[in-house]
């Protein structure tokens, strides 16, 4: 089962599960984006009784549903955040098996260098206080409940739909507009990125194996600047704009260089490469 499924995430993420052979049930508010071969279901979520039996009884869920992922601030991620503990205590509490929820890097807070599942976390804005605040408390239902615990810690994804929210979903819309710039940061950060296809590959690797749980990075596993990727990004898609840097300050809140540990991630895919020799 794949929350937040009609998401940026969510429609790849979907897919790449089919194709993998898994049967997928897929839910959000609205459905039009989600794979046809997916068992699909419109509703809220946070208004669904015995939402284990209502969503037809799955083996692992995969919550990726949330609100307002790219404005830092917004007061949904605190007022929405005791809905998502009721759901996945909920889910938790049944004969479900594996419990996977998306997180993300912001989390941290404030860090320079390279992030593992024992990194401190100090976050700085409202997305990361509720990220981890949820992260800790589904840790201690899977644990009370005994299932597998996955806490999907992203980074910064590329991929050139316009309908995300990221640098590269704005980028792209921006171009298909016809527009011949783009207001930008001087780009100096570095950060972990990874496309869009091998994100969800990684996804659905983790979430279909057992061997490997806890806090896991997708992730590249290295640092990049943020002006570089952008720039190999405009030309892999031989978009017709450039950047005006400056013209925006970089977030007080952002690290200067900050990357994943992968060895997690690596360790889930070699073992998938290993079956598929086999």
């Amino acid at each position: 089962m794949v929350t937040g499924a009609n998401g940026y995430l969510g429609r790849g993420i979907v897919t790449e599960l089919l194709d993998c052979g898994n049967d997928v049930i897929a839910t959000d508010v609205k459905i039009d984006g989600i794979d046809k071969r997916a068992t699909k279901i419109a509703c809220d979520l946070f208004n669904v009784e015995n939402p284990y039996h209502y969503f037809g009884e799955p083996d692992i869920l995969l919550h990726l549903a949330w609100r307002d992922g790219f404005v830092h601030y917004s007061e949904t991620h605190l007022l929405d955040l005791p809905k998502h503990y009721k759901f996945l205590k909920d889910m938790t509490n049944t004969e479900i098996k594996t419990v996977a929820v998306m997180g993300s890097m912001h989390e941290i807070g404030f860090f320079e260098g390279s992030i593992d599942e024992n990194t401190s976390c100090r976050p700085e804005s409202f997305y990361g206080i509720a990220k981890n605040a949820l992260r800790e408390v589904t840790a201690i239902l899977a644990k009370q409940e005994k299932k597998t615990f996955m806490w999907l810690r992203g980074f910064y994804i590329v991929g050139n739909s316009q309908y995300g929210s990221s640098i590269f979903s704005k980028i792209s819309a921006a171009a298909e507009r016809g527009d011949k710039e783009f207001p930008f940061t001087m780009g100096l950060n570095q950060f972990d990125f990874l496309d869009y296809d091998v994100f969800c590959k990684y996804v659905s690797a983790a979430i279909t194996q057992d061997k490997v749980n806890g806090i896991i990075n997708i992730c590249s596993g290295r640092p990049e600047r943020l002006s570089d990727r952008v720039e190999r990004f405009i030309k892999e898609n031989d978009y017709n704009i450039k950047l005006k840097y400056g013209a925006f300050p970089d977030r007080p809140y952002d690290s200067k260089a900050i990357w994943g540990n992968d060895t997690k991630i690596k360790s889930i895919m070699e073992g998938v490469s290993t079956i598929i020799k086999k």
